[in-house]
């Protein structure tokens, strides 16, 4: 008869998976453990747990269907098909209101504003209608709302006119920042203060805080010319031409102290062309058949310059 050997480590291998098995099953039942007396101790009903869980296993499917439904463009094609159906209700732009507009050509308005009509409301984007609008040159802010059921309101804030750009093959009129806003004739320039040079443009409110150191003299200049992107060159009402030196702080104190002279003086409409403060403290005057003498400026000193103090 036949005798059957086993294997003492089959025996040994047995032994240890059930050893194994014993410990997964106590760590298991510790773990239920430990969660059982955390539920336990807070302020809740095994019911109002289970709704809890319930919930928030119900809440996480809806998102994740929203989150599926998104890719696929459903929610879009949603929004879409009510803002359509307001549409048929009456809901869709067929009028278009623009206020506020008073210098500027109010087409150019009407023509961006129109190629919303017959648009949804519901679908009319405010913000891109309104950057189209600040693409106008006049326009220094807009404003874009919705009047329903069917009108789109348009506010406009214009740029103010502040003076003449002198450009190498036309004339642009300009805001008080430097921003251009339409070409103008030479017969509409008339009466403007007129700017040039390289860089003009972007010198006009410096320009400004530069006139009005000097309020009496404001009126009387006609042309400011930006030199070598430095300094101001400015032509008076009788065509007289005054140099400034470079610097702000400079050149303003240069145009309080021109405006003492002419005070004292009656420098403009007199003989002097033109008058160069470029040198600290000095004044050059020149006239038409060259240097000025002090005598033909109203003092009976044979000079042709003159302490600016």
């Amino acid at each position: 008869m036949a005798k059957v050997k086993r294997s003492a480590k089959g025996v040994r291998r047995s032994a240890a998976a059930r050893g194994r098995s014993q410990k997964a099953r106590a760590a298991k039942s510790k773990s239920i453990g430990i969660i059982d007396r955390v539920l336990a101790m807070l302020p809740f009903t095994d019911e109002q747990l289970h709704k809890f869980f319930l919930f928030v296993i119900l809440a996480t499917a809806v998102a994740a269907a929203w989150f599926i439904a998104s890719l696929a463009g459903l929610p879009a094609m949603a929004q879409s098909r009510m803002a359509y159906a307001a549409a048929d209700a009456g809901f869709e732009v067929r009028r278009v209101k623009v206020n506020g507009v008073e210098r500027m050509n109010e087409l150019k308005v009407y023509e961006r504003a129109l190629s919303e009509r017959d648009r949804p409301m519901a679908l009319v984007d405010l913000e891109a209608l309104r950057a189209k609008m600040l693409e106008l040159s006049w326009v220094k802010d807009a404003r874009v709302s919705r009047q329903l059921p069917d009108t789109l309101i348009i506010n406009i804030v214009e740029r103010d006119e502040h003076a003449v750009l002198r450009k190498p093959n036309r004339l642009m009129l300009i805001d008080a920042a430097g921003n251009e806003l339409e070409p103008i004739s030479q017969v509409n320039a008339q009466g403007k203060l007129l700017i040039e040079g390289s860089g003009a443009a972007k010198q006009v409110e410096a320009l400004d805080h530069l006139l009005d150191a000097a309020p009496a003299l404001k009126p009387q200049i006609t042309q400011a010319e930006w030199v070598g992107n430095r300094r101001w060159n400015l032509t008076f009402k009788t065509g007289q031409k005054l140099a400034l030196p470079e610097g702000k702080q400079t050149s303003a104190s240069a145009l309080v102290a021109f405006a003492r002279m002419d005070g004292h003086y009656r420098l403009l409409g007199g003989k002097a062309v033109a008058i160069d403060l470029r040198v600290p403290e000095q004044a050059y005057f020149r006239c038409e058949d060259g240097p000025c003498k002090i005598t033909e400026l109203g003092r009976q000193t044979s000079a042709t310059q003159a302490s600016v103090n």
